[in-house]
């Protein structure tokens, strides 16, 4: 039996690579040893991280007798979503459509036409909780494709049909302001006064929404928006689903209370809840804002930074085969780790149980409240992380993804430059050029995974290029190295030439990429910005540095989807309507120049970035300088670093004093909250 996945880029291949299930990867060779041996194709779906993946893996592929079965009346094919989120997204809307839901391990059971017949999720070993067993559904499958062939076809060729009919949201125009507004109202609704987040059990980070929530704040003076992004904020980071040692946030929590969470940890939630916390505190100077913002940075660079220079995709949630057992701790361990009046000082700040807040006996870490003795505090954490330190480790997945990556870069760029720490821009720097060097090949065609120094084989997406160019504004922004922004051009090119739809918005594949049943499009933010608002958002910063109106027109015509969510669901539209948020209350355009390296450009250039107002783009630069349209014709003024703010496509005069920047650069309108000194 070849083992095909032994060489894969893909950690989640590489886990089921000593499988007993002759697996193949996704590709033409698998379909035609599907015709050449007239049996159904059978796909399974998941990521590295995912616990019921791991469950699904132990109980079913690794077993013998079921991993015979599956090779002897099936071509069986291995995807990792992560690596390809497009052939994830055109199985897992069959999977939605054909039983209501979804969700990983996804089982899906196709023609060799690669046309999906039967969909579902996760299958144990034996019946239980009213589900059939895997061997059950596999010999039920089995006996269909044998016994009624042309049902079974025309169930493909059916929801074949319905997904290449799928068409996205369509709209007119983008939001308007008094959509944006609707959307603010539809989510004090939803909103959970108490616990914070939205909705009940589970609940998951709505780090998009607490973004639109901060802009709508600071662009309408709305008091409201602001509370719900304060409470929620400060519930998350004192809950079980915050690293209290060592920083970082868990996937999602279990519970409406924060304090269980699905301990897996994801890049992707840590850069945009980093901005998100770092965004707070600039517009509040919430202390807690800036303390969760310090610490998930440290836990980006720490636990997920790679030797190449890029960051790891996630951590598992198991160790030793246990959900959460690196994390969770009993009151006995507090005390064998601290001491007794230690240990039970630290039972008591952290909230853990004799009867326990997770499993067996053991508590998540919460810190419901501040101590007074903070210094005690980082003793007791300094020594809890060193007896933690010796336990078995969550395994990581190292594959480096473009789009996450370049969500991590524009939060660290710009946490570096405002709590000034040099060490979080270098970091974003070294991870920006590792992705332009192994990633971006001829006419900046993107790949959109690499491990261990090696470029991986499968084409970006749209959300791929889109991150990564916002992610290289943002390093313009914060360096004034002009390198950054001839980058984000030429990825910005690639979306307006390569990923247009025809009607004004983007698909999420390549003109150029793989043919699958259905084109991918989906306009929703769910875990991380659609495709379609994160190039709405890249855009618009482009056209504000630019002057350039095709750049502006094409990001309005791609938020047009979020008006139609605005007023419905805007929990899953969040990126999009910050933008849109962004397009009403900008441009607001700060040119800053002077000597590279000069601690006045320097500061004048923090102070530009300090401001929370939406459609807030600074570009920095040497004097002279004519690679940025913003930096043309600026000279010094006497000599100094200097300021030129345009708001709204009309310029101030020229400003060499950060303190009447600041003054100059706050919200709109005078009522938002400011950041303090």
């Amino acid at each position: 039996m070849a083992n095909r996945l032994a060489h894969s880029t893909s950690p989640y291949l590489l886990q089921h690579r000593d499988n007993p299930v002759d697996w193949w990867e996704w590709g033409d060779e698998a379909f035609a040893e599907a015709r050449r041996r007239d049996v159904p194709v059978l796909l399974s779906v998941g990521y590295a991280a995912c616990h019921w993946c791991h469950v699904m893996a132990h109980e079913s592929f690794e077993d013998d007798g079921t991993a015979a079965y599956m090779n002897d009346h099936f071509v069986c094919i291995k995807v990792d979503r992560e690596e390809r989120p497009d052939v994830d997204a055109v199985y897992m809307t069959a999977t939605q459509a054909m039983t209501g839901q979804g969700g990983w391990p996804m089982t899906c059971v196709l023609t060799p036409d690669a046309e999906p017949f039967f969909c579902g999720t996760y299958f144990p070993d034996t019946p239980r909780h009213g589900m059939p067993s895997f061997r059950q559904v596999l010999e039920a499958l089995v006996g269909a494709w044998r016994q009624r062939r042309e049902e079974v076809q025309r169930i493909g060729a059916e929801v074949a049909g319905h997904l290449r009919a799928q068409r996205t949201l369509a709209a007119d125009q983008m939001p308007s302001e008094e959509d944006l507004a609707a959307a603010v109202r539809k989510l004090r609704t939803d909103f959970d006064e108490r616990r914070g987040g939205f909705g009940g059990a589970p609940k998951f980070p709505p780090s998009m929404v607490l973004e639109l929530l901060l802009r709508h704040a600071v662009r309408t003076g709305d008091a409201e928006a602001l509370e719900m992004v304060e409470v929620t904020c400060d519930a998350m980071a004192r809950g079980g689903m915050y690293d209290q040692l060592a920083g970082g946030f868990a996937r999602y929590a279990v519970d409406a209370d924060w304090v269980v969470p699905h301990f897996e940890k994801m890049l992707y939630d840590n850069a945009l809840l980093l901005r998100a916390y770092l965004h707070w505190w600039r517009q509040t100077g919430a202390p807690l804002g800036e303390r969760v913002a310090r610490e998930t940075a440290d836990f980006l660079i720490a636990e997920l930074g790679t030797p190449e220079g890029g960051f790891a995709s996630a951590l598992d949630a198991d160790s030793e085969g246990v959900e959460g057992k690196f994390y969770v701790w009993t009151p006995a361990e507090l005390v064998e780790a601290l001491g007794e009046e230690d240990g039970a000082w630290a039972a008591e700040v952290f909230t853990v149980t004799r009867a326990g807040t997770f499993e067996h006996g053991s508590s998540t870490l919460q810190r419901l409240r501040d101590p007074s003795d903070l210094d005690r505090l980082a003793r007791v954490r300094h020594r809890l992380l060193e007896v933690r330190a010796k336990r078995v480790r969550p395994q990581r997945d190292d594959k480096v993804v473009a789009a996450w990556n370049g969500l991590a870069i524009a939060a660290l760029a710009e946490c570096g430059i405002l709590l000034g720490q040099p060490a979080y821009l270098d970091a974003a720097t070294t991870c920006g050029e590792l992705l332009w060097r192994l990633h971006v090949g001829d006419d900046a065609e993107l790949a959109r995974v690499s491990r261990d120094g090696e470029v991986g084989r499968h084409a970006g997406v749209l959300e791929d290029y889109a991150c990564v160019a916002e992610g290289f504004l943002a390093l313009l922004a914060a360096t004034g190295d002009p390198v950054w922004w001839q980058r984000a051009e030429l990825l910005l090119e690639r979306v307006l030439t390569h990923f247009p739809d025809g009607r004004g918005g983007f698909f999420d594949t390549s003109d150029t990429a793989e043919q699958l049943l259905q084109r991918p499009q989906d306009p929703t933010d769910n875990a991380t910005p659609s495709g379609q608002s994160a190039a709405a958002g890249a855009l618009l910063s482009y056209a504000a540095a630019s002057g350039s109106g095709r750049h502006r027109e094409a990001a309005e015509s791609a938020l047009s989807a979020g008006k139609q969510l605005a007023s419905t669901a805007p929990r899953f539209a969040g990126w999009a309507l910050a933008v849109a948020e962004a397009a009403h209350a900008g441009p607001l355009e700060i040119a800053v120049v002077g000597v590279p390296g000069d601690a006045a450009r320097i500061e004048l250039t923090r102070t530009a970035l300090a401001s929370p107002s939406p459609g807030t783009v600074v570009v920095p630069g040497a004097p002279g300088s004519a690679a940025v349209p913003l930096l043309r014709e600026r000279p010094l003024v006497d000599g100094s670093a200097t300021a030129y703010v345009c708001r709204g496509f009309v310029c101030e005069r020229p400003l060499t004093e950060p303190r009447e920047l600041k003054r100059l650069v706050g919200p709109a309108d005078g009522r938002g909250a400011q950041r303090s000194e």
